[in-house]
């Protein structure tokens, strides 16, 4: 735990504060980190007999001699009750008072510090292992078996995907996945970035009820942290191959979606959905034979219609036009594509068309 990196940061860290040179030796009584370089590597009698004694140990000028040693104190270095090296404070004992005490408080606390950090950045490394092979189209289960036994996650049916699209924020990615982590709770889900500004939200083993006040409860967390997002979530599902088909439906609605919408279900756009897996030469000529060549104005009128469940008045207060003009450009609608978008089979076919129209532009 007592790696070089953190020994040099504490030695930075106190040397400044105190404006005395701090030595930290490992458990075989070399030196470590120090601010004298020439220092570094060798051996540290006072450094073992603490380690020996599990006490605290002072030098005096006089006690020069020692092997390696100069006039201070040194103390253990404890860490889960486990004697882990030594820190020295360099100076005259009578002078330091309670300073060594300090110094080791600190370094203890710098040390723990570091190991959550560590602990935090390992877990999130598996989390995301985890999810990089359930998005392939052969995962290696072997490897997500044992990512998930490390973590001690009970990672069972039924699963929804939550895919959240990230245009701003100000809060950084682990404070964002802890957040996230708080709110679905550890035993429901892995949370992880696939990107620098995408992130899966994986939940596992709850209802469909449960799932909804999930995403609900992702929704106002976000809200709370002023970021700018969009949400797509999977229809559930009961088997862990289909993980990637899932995400692949939760991409497919963040981008056939309306992009003022934040919160998107996979099942509002399923039937759209298919119109982007046939192939474009097809599609394209069945939505130029249906729509000619209406202009924007007719195409709007068209949308309008169909978004407001083929209701005249509502869609007529949506463009703001009066209801007779509303009717005057549905007849010109009809006359120059031949479907009366009034009748549901041939709206329908005039829905699928435009679907298309939009593919291509997208």
């Amino acid at each position: 735990m007592l790696t070089k990196k953190i020994a040099n940061s504490i030695v930075e860290e106190t040397s400044i504060r105190l404006h005395r040179n701090v030595n930290i030796m490992n458990t075989e009584g070399i030196i470590i980190a120090t601010r004298d370089n020439s220092r570094i590597g060798t051996f540290h009698k006072g450094a073992l007999e603490v380690l020996q004694s599990g006490e605290t140990q002072v030098i005096f000028a006089e006690q020069e001699s020692w092997t390696g040693t100069q006039p201070g104190i040194n103390l253990p270095i404890v860490f889960q009750e486990k004697m882990i090296g030594v820190i020295g404070v360099t100076g005259d004992p009578v002078e330091m008072g309670d300073v060594g005490e300090l110094v080791k408080m600190t370094t203890e606390l710098m040390i723990r510090q570091e190991f959550v950090v560590s602990q935090m950045e390992w877990k999130q490394r598996t989390k995301e292992m985890i999810m990089e092979q359930l998005m392939k189209k052969e995962p290696s289960f072997s490897e997500i078996d044992r990512g998930l036994s490390l973590l001690r996650i009970n990672f069972g049916p039924p699963f929804t995907i939550m895919t959240i699209q990230i245009t701003e924020r100000s809060i950084t990615n682990q404070k964002l996945i802890q957040k996230l982590e708080e709110t679905i709770g550890d035993e429901n889900g892995i949370v992880g970035f696939i990107n620098v500004n995408r992130l899966i939200v994986a939940i596992s083993g709850l209802e469909e009820k449960k799932i909804a006040q999930k995403i609900e409860n992702v929704y106002a967390i976000l809200k709370k942290q002023s970021v700018v997002f969009r949400i797509a979530y999977s229809l559930p599902f009961y088997r862990l191959k289909e993980f990637s088909q899932a995400y692949l439906d939760c991409a497919i609605t963040l981008n056939i979606s309306e992009p003022n919408k934040e919160i998107i279900s996979f099942s509002e756009i399923e039937a759209k959905s298919l119109i982007y897996q046939v192939d474009d030469d097809i599609t394209k000529r069945f939505s130029y034979r249906v729509l000619k060549n209406l202009d924007e104005n007719k195409i709007n009128t068209l949308e309008a219609f169909l978004a407001n469940d083929l209701n005249i008045q509502k869609a007529a207060d949506a463009l703001y036009v009066h209801r007779n003009t509303f009717i005057y450009r549905l007849h010109k609608i009809i006359e120059g594509t031949g479907y009366d978008p009034r009748k549901f089979q041939e709206a329908l076919i005039l829905q699928v068309a435009l679907w298309i129209s939009k593919k291509g532009k997208r």
